[in-house]
């Protein structure tokens, strides 16, 4: 699984404004700062997060980002895929050809385990982190 920073940043910022949800949009400058995330890296983050319809944007004065459903229904899969990353942890990402046009000895595991990730990911809300979150620091 090439799981980089892209997707990390875009789970934590999807954490930030769900955790941070107050009716009002967030900025990204905001988040930036909350974070540790360059600002500019926000920004195309968060253009594929909209066209993924994860979160919506609000213009002008006051603006900035909101949810665009709740923190319940907004799963870690969705995230990680809305900004290009690859749940898979398969050399041939697939293509079943990682050995001279044939499939490795080690393809079906690959297939396993890939599919275990994308299951624990899948069952994993945003909301479910932040309670879990909030549980483990007394809240």
């Amino acid at each position: 699984m090439q799981l980089t920073t892209k997707g990390r940043y875009a789970v934590t910022a999807m954490l930030d404004l769900a955790s941070n949800d107050t009716g009002k949009p967030i900025t990204l400058d905001i988040i930036s700062q909350r974070q540790n995330i360059s600002l500019s890296y926000l920004e195309q983050l968060f253009a594929k997060l909209r066209r993924a319809e994860l979160v919506k944007s609000v213009r002008g004065p006051g603006g900035g980002y909101l949810l665009d459903a709740a923190a319940k229904d907004i799963n870690l899969t969705q995230i990680i895929e809305a900004v290009d990353e690859n749940i898979d942890l398969r050399r041939c990402k697939g293509m079943a050809d990682c050995n001279k046009g044939r499939q490795c000895i080690s393809h079906q595991l690959w297939c396993e385990v890939s599919d275990q990730i994308r299951t624990f990911l899948n069952s994993k809300t945003l909301q479910m982190v932040i309670d879990d979150h909030n549980l483990n620091r007394g809240l």
